[in-house]
């Protein structure tokens, strides 16, 4: 074997460079490090903490997160689109029982046992029977939208009152329950009235009260509320954000407001933007005077006309145990929605929980390793520092 010369491998005794401490600080820094990313997926319970982590890993976490906002969104719209469509069904229930007590009284007034004074009191009470279901259709709503008179009906956006704001100062118009029709504005400058009808129903608000000398006081709205129709007028004074108009009593003269009918509801029960995502629903005007019950011209106040509404009611009777039947087959759907929904978050949670989840027990392990190493590394360094004190011996003598 070939002897190297001394100083090829002897280590110089110098002050100015400690070249054990600096090893022994590297690696105490570098198990500071990894102590500190232990504790803090301990302390998070997530093995991602933030990018440098694990940058393809935090990218597919991010993705399955969006994925289950948007199921946990769907699954909560299809247990209210539940709820939404039992209050519906629930109130047809009622009609559906009203409509079999006038059919009993249509048939008892078809008999001439009876005569027509004795109708007169059963006219009374049909009649009586026939507003309540209109009453019934008009308070049945979720959430403000009224559900029994055509749901989903909107305001056609070529309505005079709105295509003329500039002049009238209408801002909005909110429908709650108006069906489907033109509606037409009858509007006198100086009687501090506004009357709107469709020709079978018409209101008249006074409006006084909102105006100021004739005016909308600048800078506020006022809600014109025609609430027998369904429909309320946002109307706007001057330098009010987003209206190019001021009202002025008068200005809604020969103006309309046209309501389209509604294709129904649209519930999303998914995360996309797809039309697989959506479940249309619609519901019918289903008011006794509506065209789907037509019994508006029924009357049981003689015979011919008492033995004819036994066939109008009926028919009734058909359309909405129909509807119900409609209506009952959607929330079934909506029930398997919102399970397959269930399954598709747990199934993603898991991946979510795969990708991001710290395991406890290899960092239960990892930072005894490096508390340990912190405390040698310590130890170590505190003895490297020491060393150079050896240099004071040689210079005692000096």
């Amino acid at each position: 074997m070939v002897d190297l010369p001394q100083e090829v491998y002897q280590v110089a005794l110098s002050i100015n460079t400690n070249i054990s401490a600096l090893n022994a600080a590297r690696n105490l820094a570098s198990t500071t490090q990894s102590l500190s990313a232990t504790t803090e997926r301990l302390s998070s319970g997530l093995r991602i903490n933030r990018a440098s982590d694990d940058a393809a890993g935090l990218s597919a976490r991010e993705g399955l997160r969006a994925d289950l906002a948007g199921l946990r969104a769907s699954e909560r719209n299809a247990s209210q689109a539940n709820d939404l469509l039992q209050t519906a069904e629930g109130s047809l229930a009622q009609v559906n029982d009203i409509l079999i007590r006038a059919r009993e009284l249509a048939a008892q007034s078809s008999s001439s046992t009876l005569t027509d004074t004795n109708r007169d009191s059963i006219q009374t009470e049909f009649s009586q029977l026939i507003s309540e279901i209109d009453r019934i259709a008009l308070i049945t709503t979720f959430n403000n939208q009224v559900l029994l008179t055509g749901f989903g009906n909107s305001v056609d956006t070529s309505s005079t009152a709105l295509t003329t704001s500039n002049t009238t100062g209408v801002t909005g118009i909110r429908l709650s329950g108006a069906q489907a029709g033109t509606f037409n504005f009858v509007d006198t400058a100086g009687d501090n009235q506004i009357t709107l009808g469709n020709g079978t129903l018409s209101q008249t608000l006074s409006v006084g009260t909102l105006l100021d000398s004739g005016v909308v006081a600048t800078g506020t709205q006022v809600v014109a509320n025609f609430d027998a129709l369904g429909i309320q007028v946002t109307l706007a004074g001057s330098n009010v954000t987003g209206a190019t108009g001021q009202f002025s009593d008068g200005d809604l003269a020969s103006t309309q407001i046209v309501v389209q009918s509604g294709t129904g509801g649209s519930f999303q029960v998914g995360s996309t933007d797809t039309t697989a995502n959506r479940i249309e629903v619609s519901v019918p005007d289903l008011r006794a005077t509506g065209p789907q019950l037509n019994l508006s011209s029924t009357s049981v106040a003689n015979l011919s006309a008492a033995q004819s509404a036994i066939t109008s009611v009926d028919s009734a009777i058909s359309a909405v145990a129909q509807e119900r039947g409609t209506i009952g087959a959607v929330q079934n759907r909506l029930n398997f929605s919102i399970s397959s929904t269930e399954e598709v978050i747990s199934s993603i949670q898991a991946s979510e929980s795969t990708i991001s989840d710290a395991d406890i027990a290899v960092e239960v392990t990892n930072l005894t390793r490096a508390q340990i190493l912190s405390q040698a590394g310590t130890s170590i360094l505190a003895q490297a520092n020491a060393q150079n004190q050896n240099v004071l011996v040689l210079l005692q003598d000096l």
